[in-house]
């Protein structure tokens, strides 16, 4: 029996893993795919990978002309990329070098955590306020038949969260909004359909990946202004943007499942090296300091805001919706002071923010009918905008079924949810702001429906002059 060939104008590399020749075309003159072109050599020339990016290889004597022109070599840093400048302060020396799984804690160490949890979040509100609205800019697509169950889902929650921003008074004329994690920019799509009418609005889509389908390129003939900065939060000094030095308008800070982490960095961004910058446009930020220069930076802060009191501008506003509270990190997260106060470090926020998944993923029952019941659809849904990477030990796993129920679990990471919110609002409020939480959409569209919405509060509002 003759050896297989591969087919005409194809690759000869044999995959032995699917048991046929690759389909992919190679090069006129070639008989290797550019995939599998290290099998091959011409005239004594040998392929080899790229440095940069080992996917794809190059011939070894071009591999220094490649290198300069190769799409993954480091490009040039935009003018606002300000590194580390939303990361927080370095407490290396707080955090144990080595973290121990939820899995493989002790029943006594488990509950001695919720104990800790429960003394902590006594007085916390758990119920909260329900401010599940709507906007006129969505009937017509909430209306339409063609939209299905998932799409309707986001629909309904975009609808939701323009009520609240409607709500607060931030959907006005003259104000930029910077849409945090913004994907291919729904949200802004809708905040721009709303305003319509409306002069002098800019958009600011800001995701550190390339992203596919986008929407915002549907307005670029109108006159709203929709600008997309592809950096990564904890590096953006919103400052430094041209289109913001150029026009100065207030900032409305806005996102839709800014997941665990960027949240954090969203609102120190807005807060801290928007707010605070604001006087010194030219001058590069103060240096990270550690817990011991507090008094130093505290004094010169106060200093400094006293003689640019007028020339500091507060956020105009900020409405996320917030979720994936297990990808948190203590490094970023604004609420430490707030953690400290009630008698928690580094060790309690790294155990609660994993189990804070069970809230949402540690109600599954590991049974037939949980795998198909209507809670676990919603979730399945939910996926397309939050990764749900948990591992079995996080979301409650057969481990723990001896030590807790499956409500017990649920209400837990209901719990550690709140407390880790609850420092997000008083970092905002700490800061002259009037935050809040609430409840946005009902859980059946969304297991994460909480939204944090910030506007100043009387001590940001400059007084009129006369």
């Amino acid at each position: 029996m003759a050896a297989p060939q591969p087919a005409p104008g194809r690759c000869a590399y044999f995959v032995a893993r699917k048991k046929r020749f690759c389909k992919m075309l190679p090069a006129p003159g070639r008989r290797f795919c550019g995939e599998h072109g290290l099998q091959e050599e011409e005239n004594g020339r040998k392929r080899v990978p790229c440095p940069l990016d080992p996917k794809h290889t190059v011939y070894e004597d071009q591999l220094q002309k490649h290198l300069k022109k190769c799409n993954s070599r480091e490009k040039p840093k935009p003018v606002y990329f300000v590194r580390d400048i939303n990361a927080g302060l370095e407490d290396v020396a707080e955090i144990p070098e080595k973290q121990v799984p939820i899995s493989s804690l002790s029943k006594e160490e488990l509950e001695n955590l919720i104990i800790k949890l429960k003394k902590a979040s006594n007085g916390l509100e758990l119920c909260l306020e329900e401010q599940i609205l709507s906007h006129q800019a969505l009937q017509e697509a909430l209306n339409d038949p063609k939209n299905g169950e998932s799409a309707f889902k986001h629909l309904k929650q975009q609808a939701s969260i323009l009520g609240n921003m409607e709500k607060l008074h931030l959907l006005g004329p003259g104000r930029c909004f910077v849409e945090f994690g913004a994907g291919r920019g729904k949200l802004s799509h809708w905040v721009d359909i709303a305003l319509q009418n409306v002069e002098n609005v800019q958009f600011l889509l800001v995701e550190r990946a390339t992203t596919r389908f986008k929407v915002d390129g549907k307005h670029k003939r109108r006159d709203s202004i929709f600008e997309r900065l592809q950096v990564d939060i904890q590096h953006l000094c919103l400052n430094k943007v041209p289109i913001l030095e150029k026009k100065k308008l207030p900032v409305v800070g806005i996102g839709k499942h800014l997941c665990g982490a960027a949240t954090d960095l969203a609102l120190r961004c807005l807060v801290e090296s928007y707010t605070t910058c604001r006087d010194g446009e030219n001058e590069e930020p103060a240096p990270k300091r550690s817990r011991n220069d507090k008094t130093e930076v505290a004094s010169n802060s106060s200093a400094n805001n006293e003689s640019n009191k007028d020339d500091c501008k507060p956020v105009a506003g900020i409405v996320i919706a917030l979720c994936c509270h297990h990808k948190c990190d203590w490094r970023h997260y604004v609420g430490r002071e707030f953690f400290k106060s009630v008698g928690l470090g580094p060790v309690e926020f790294h155990y609660f923010q994993r189990m804070s998944s069970w809230a949402t993923c540690g109600m599954r029952e590991t049974t037939i009918k949980a795998s198909t019941s209507e809670e676990s659809e919603d979730q399945t849904n939910d996926t397309e905008e939050h990764e749900q990477t948990f591992s079995k030990t996080e979301s409650g796993s057969d481990t723990l079924q001896g030590i807790l129920t499956v409500e017990e679990r649920k209400e837990i990471g209901c719990l550690c949810k709140r407390l880790i919110d609850r420092g997000r609002t008083e970092y905002l409020q700490q800061r002259g702001y009037r935050a809040a939480l609430q409840y946005y959409t009902e859980s059946a569209v969304s297991l994460e429906n909480v939204l944090l919405t910030a506007v100043p509060g009387p001590s940001l509002i400059p007084e009129p002059t006369m």
